[in-house]
This record gives structure tokens, C-alpha cells and sequence, in this order.
């Protein structure tokens, strides 16, 4: 079977149809998850997906829970419809959805890896954005002992379902824009392989963002203190895999 393309979706409706045109080519079926959108971006999905028979489905969430929950949410629904891969890429507009093919064909070369984007930037992206990421990346090699991981936030990624249904059945993991950073670090953890990828992104400038800056530096604050910690009690199994 396919993968499945993932798209969490929370008041995104603007641009969305036009993202969906660069998708469907690829004949991979497509799940839209509606995470509590507003009544307008709601009747705008229902209307993509009633154009688009047989490709185009939607879960809805009743309430909005934060994009990490939104892809819980579809993960699980992924595996009960028997896909075995998942193509992760964000609502927003900040990706080239010409860039599938490369991101499926690496998975299928190294199906057992997790592809992660790593973002090549055009002038459209604020300055803040690039401290605050390269802020995380370093967290994140800290926490995983290694220079693996080039990006951990780009939305744009592929998924081997079964170890990341593995991590959230054994472990509580956070449900806003923190899901990102965390899954990726806890599936390295887990020995899976990294595959980065470089893929265009730009910041649209009718682009729809729904970081909240307080809150989700708080709880991206939150998670790298949690994941630090999760990091020492490991860090005899890690240090062995490093210099095995």
C-alpha cells in the first residue's frame, strides 16, 4: 500500500485547494485532519474533499488540540486504514509540494528511516525564526548525542508508522507545536535512522502561522528540559552507540 499524505489543518482553508493540486499527481491518497477548524474553514474542507471522490478524505477532531494531537490523531487513523508510511506536510504554504516524489522515493530506499526536510531558505524568512531554530538544533544534539538530525522542525517529512505508534503507546508526548521536535528525538533514542532531505521553504506572506510565541516557546522550553533529562538516564546506551 502507499504511504498516506498527512495534512493537520487548523483554520488553513486559504491556499490549502491550491497545495492539493500539487499533491494529487501523485495519486497517494491524502487525509486532511480537521483539528476543530472555525465554521468556515470547516465547510471549506467538506467541499475540497466532496470535489476530490476516492483521493481526498477528512477526520475531524470535535475540538482543537494543537498540531501534535492533530497528527496523533491521523497516525492512528493511518494504521487502521493499513498504511505502513506517512507523508507529513504542514498546511501552511512553506512547502514545495513538487518535493514529494524525492521524499517518497528516499523513503522506499531506506523504508525502516525517518526522512526529515531540511529546510533550504529563500529571503522570506524572518531572522527570529532562524535564531529560534538553530536554538533547537542545538538542544536537540545535545539531547541526542549526535549531529544526525539536521532539522527537527520542517513539517515536511515521511514517517515509518509502526516505530512512532510504538513511541506513543509507551509514552506521553506533547500535543502543540513541541510534537515535532519530540517524536524525532525520541525515535533516535530508539535507534531508528535519519534521513535529511534538503527541500525549499519559504514563508508566505499571506501565509496563516498559528505559533503562539509565549506559549509555545514555553512548552518548547518544557519539552528540551524534559528531554535533557530523559537524555542523562541514557546516556550509557547512547554514549555506547556513538563510539560502537
Amino acid at each position: 500500500m502507499p504511504p498516506l499524505i498527512l495534512i493537520p489543518v487548523y483554520n488553513h482553508e486559504r491556499g490549502l485547494a491550491t497545495m492539493l493540486d500539487g499533491l494529487r499527481a501523485s495519486g497517494m491518497p491524502c487525509l486532511l485532519v480537521d483539528d476543530g477548524s472555525e465554521a468556515g474553514c470547516a465547510k471549506a474542507l467538506d467541499a475540497m474533499v466532496a470535489a476530490n471522490p476516492g483521493w481526498l478524505s477528512l477526520h475531524r477532531r470535535a475540538r482543537n488540540g494543537g498540531k501534535g494531537a492533530a497528527l496523533m490523531s491521523g497516525f492512528v487513523e493511518a494504521e487502521r486504514r493499513g498504511h505502513g508510511h506517512v507523508v507529513q506536510i504542514d498546511a501552511d504554504g512553506q512547502h514545495d509540494t513538487a518535493d514529494l516524489a524525492r521524499f517518497v522515493a528516499a523513503s522506499a530506499a531506506a523504508p525502516e528511516a525517518l526522512i526529515l526536510g531540511q529546510p533550504v531558505y529563500d529571503r522570506s524568512v524572518p531572522a527570529g525564526r532562524r535564531i529560534g531554530r538553530y536554538l533547537t538544533h542545538v538542544w536537540v544534539w545535545i539531547n541526542t548525542l549526535s549531529l544526525a538530525i539536521a532539522d527537527t522542525m520542517c513539517g515536511f517529512r515521511v514517517y515509518p508508522l509502526a516505530p512512532v505508534l510504538e513511541v506513543l503507546a509507551q509514552e506521553r508526548l506533547g500535543e502543540r507545536m513541541d510534537f515535532d521536535t519530540e517524536i524525532v528525538v525520541r525515535l533516535h533514542w530508539r535507534g531508528l535512522r535519519v534521513v535529511n532531505l534538503p527541500t525549499p521553504v519559504r514563508y508566505p506572506a499571506d501565509g496563516v502561522s498559528h505559533f503562539k510565541l509565549w506559549r509555545d516557546n514555553l512548552l518548547i522550553s518544557r519539552m528540551h528540559a524534559r528531554l535533557f533529562f530523559g537524555m542523562l538516564w541514557r546516556l550509557p546506551r547512547l554514549l555506547a552507540r556513538k563510539f560502537a
